[in-house]
């Protein structure tokens, strides 16, 4: 049995993998959980930059590029911290992405996590990714 997340009122939400992800503020009550999206980050190949860290021999072209897009999200993300746009964020992410953010986010966004959730969610409609929340 798990813990119930606990996410908090006007929390930024992130729901990514290696190919996408989306951003939501969420209003949060006891009761009551109600998702409204912030920016959906898409990957940008244009910009030629490599993942973090150093790319193993046998990681293929796709592998890349997702390890490339969880770095720019990352960074977004670091961006929105600086600026003070969120106080509380959860991150929701497949294992394998939510460790290659990690590599990259700044103290200002890991002071600001309350909760990760090493979960494939992003296919999930908002009003699913809101029950889902509500019952986690």
């Amino acid at each position: 049995m798990t813990d119930k997340v606990s996410i908090p009122d006007g929390a930024y939400i992130l729901v990514a993998d290696g190919t996408g992800a989306r951003l939501f503020s969420a209003s949060a009550t006891e009761d009551n959980l109600d998702l409204t999206a912030v920016d959906i980050l898409e990957p940008n190949y244009e910009k030629h930059e490599g993942p973090s860290g150093s790319r193993p021999p046998e990681q293929t072209y796709d592998q890349t590029q997702e390890a490339t897009f969880a770095k720019h999200a990352a960074e977004a993300l670091n961006s929105m911290a600086y600026a003070e746009k969120f106080s509380d964020l959860v991150v929701i992410a497949d294992p394998q992405t939510m460790g290659q953010m990690r590599e990259v986010f700044n103290q200002a966004v890991t002071d600001r996590i309350t909760c990760e959730l090493p979960k494939t969610l992003v296919n999930l409609s908002k009003h699913e990714l809101e029950q889902h929340l509500s019952n986690e």
